[in-house]
């Protein structure tokens, strides 16, 4: 039973309705029902609110969520009557969860140790999303990554505006933060900032949080300058970051703190400066040489002018498509938080930091199931393609024989034994996906003949179809090129529409070079086909 549902079943028990209950804690009806139906997390404040309103506290409530077992006779019965389905969901469920956890275990060793800085708008925190985002923060802090929060606060310098009679000013996008603007800006980070930490102190018996012991540490780690006057209007306290405290931030990470920082800046004369999100987070990565920058935001990721999400893209194609964008009179495809981020991944790429992901705040455990799943959900940028190819090393040979096996039980390929492939190394050619082998092919060169056998092409089931094999085929041309050979053969019993699709001819095997005649199983019965290069 979910948080959620656990509420629901305690209101019902208490005869209220959703509006009652939205009436005793000054609460809005619809977000209590989201929170009931489990689309939207609550803070430990409203949480609070709710137990009382309830007559119970928050760790019941926690632990009715937890303890889902019958309480009546005819609950026993259908408990019992469905005994046996659960079981078996149980035990499909156990297996998916082992496969996952297997296949995390490559990023939890990769990230322990490294800086990762988190960027979310105000809205996390109004909307009050931040108590799941936190837990997924906890996970990643027992892994001993090191994470810097930094938190915007639109929405909540929005709302101060309108309490006291403001009216907000732009000028292309930017904030004129005047005298009256700039308190509200310092209260609306204040207010920010204690709720935040008071939810990553969260403890509550039975939750994520439970156990957590999570140190966060905020200052005056940024220095800011004015933008000044642009296009005729001065922007006044609106400022751009100047220098990020590197090492102030380290030491606090190195004492295994979380570093929060809020939008603000501070200038060697005293002053105080409104900085947008983006910047402190690119500034901050950049200075800090991050491992990975990530944004959360409200669409699911980048998606191209045909609408698709695109899981992953260099800088180079990120700048393209904004350039496209800027060009198109309609780029329906392209939400108004990509304009922001996406111009700030590009630059975070370009000053050093690896990887760039933007990610949707909707999503529970947006952050994990992109940093722990092969695909991730949301969009990576990164300076250059993740994918490469070269020559395989001894170190490869185990990533080889992973992909090769399967083929050779089928019997596409024929068998290698892992001594024959250590031998023969130094012919194959990878390709990599951030950094692990995805493809394999081999090249046997004839240098009498001047030509090589073209084979042992595999490609990895989760990356088969798009091109892959093709670029592997192209890259091992082009290196029998580079060596002076004139053409490639190979021997095949499955896919000789394959190679015929990439101009192979079939050939007699007395076409072969000699000394591969005589190593050719005539039980096997392979077919010969020849390409010219």
């Amino acid at each position: 039973m979910s948080l959620g549902h656990s509420i629901r079943t305690k209101r019902k028990s208490l005869h209220l309705t959703l509006q009652q209950l939205a009436s005793k804690i000054d609460a809005d009806a619809g977000n209590l029902s989201r929170i009931e139906r489990g689309e939207l997390g609550v803070s430990e404040s409203l949480l609070r609110k709710i137990a009382s309103a309830l007559e119970t506290t928050p760790a019941n409530l926690y632990a009715d969520s937890d303890d889902a077992t019958p309480n009546s006779k005819a609950g026993e019965q259908a408990h019992t009557y469905t005994k046996s389905q659960s079981e078996q969901t149980n035990s499909s469920n156990s297996k998916d969860f082992v496969q996952w956890f297997r296949s995390a275990t490559p990023y939890i060793h990769a990230f322990g140790g490294r800086t990762f800085v988190i960027a979310f708008g105000g809205e996390v925190v109004s909307e009050q999303q931040f108590i799941a985002l936190s837990h997924d923060l906890n996970l990643l802090a027992s892994l001993e990554v090191r994470l810097v929060l930094v938190h915007g606060s639109r929405p909540q310098i929005e709302q101060r505006l309108k309490r006291d009679s403001i009216s907000p000013l732009f000028h292309n996008g930017l904030r004129v933060t005047d005298d009256a603007a700039m308190e509200a800006v310092k209260e609306a980070n204040g207010a920010i900032r204690v709720e935040i930490e008071a939810l990553l102190s969260m403890g509550i018996a039975n939750s994520p949080m439970a156990g957590a012991d999570i140190r966060v540490a905020s200052g005056n780690f940024v220095t800011a300058k004015p933008l000044g006057v642009h296009d005729g209007v001065d922007l006044q306290h609106t400022g751009e970051v100047r220098k990020v405290d590197a090492i102030g931030i380290q030491k606090r990470l190195d004492d295994n703190e979380m570093v929060l920082l809020s939008p603000l800046g501070y200038s060697p004369t005293g002053e105080a400066f409104n900085l947008s999100l983006e910047d402190v987070a690119v500034s901050t990565a950049v200075a800090l040489d991050a491992d990975k920058l990530i944004f959360l935001m409200d669409s699911a990721g980048v998606h191209n002018l045909r609408g698709e999400l695109l899981r992953e893209m260099t800088a180079e194609k990120a700048k393209n498509l904004l350039r496209n964008v800027r060009e198109t009179e309609q780029a329906i495809n392209i939400s108004e938080d990509v304009t922001y981020y996406l111009p700030a991944a590009v630059r975070a790429c370009e000053h050093g930091v690896a990887r760039t992901h933007l990610i949707s705040r909707h999503i529970d455990g947006a952050i994990i199931q992109e940093l722990f799943t092969l695909d991730g959900i949301g969009t990576m940028v990164t300076e250059l393609s993740l994918e490469s190819m070269r020559q395989a090393n001894i170190d490869d040979v185990g990533g080889i024989l992973k992909l090769i096996e399967p083929l050779e039980n089928d019997g596409i390929l024929v068998r290698r034994g892992r001594e024959r492939l250590e031998m023969e190394i130094n012919h194959f050619h990878v390709m990599e996906h951030d950094n692990r082998i995805i493809g394999c092919a081999a090249l046997y060169p004839f240098e009498s003949e001047k030509t090589a056998e073209f084979a042992c092409l595999a490609i990895d089931p989760a990356y088969r179809g798009g091109g892959r094999g093709d670029k592997l085929f192209y890259y091992c041309a082009n290196v029998a090129k580079q060596r002076g050979l004139k053409s490639l053969f190979c021997l095949t019993t499955r896919t000789e529409h394959w190679f015929l699709e990439r101009g192979f001819t079939e050939q007699g095997v007395e076409k072969l070079p000699a000394e591969k005649q005589k190593l050719y199983n005539y039980q096997r019965k392979s077919k010969v086909f020849s390409k010219t290069l």
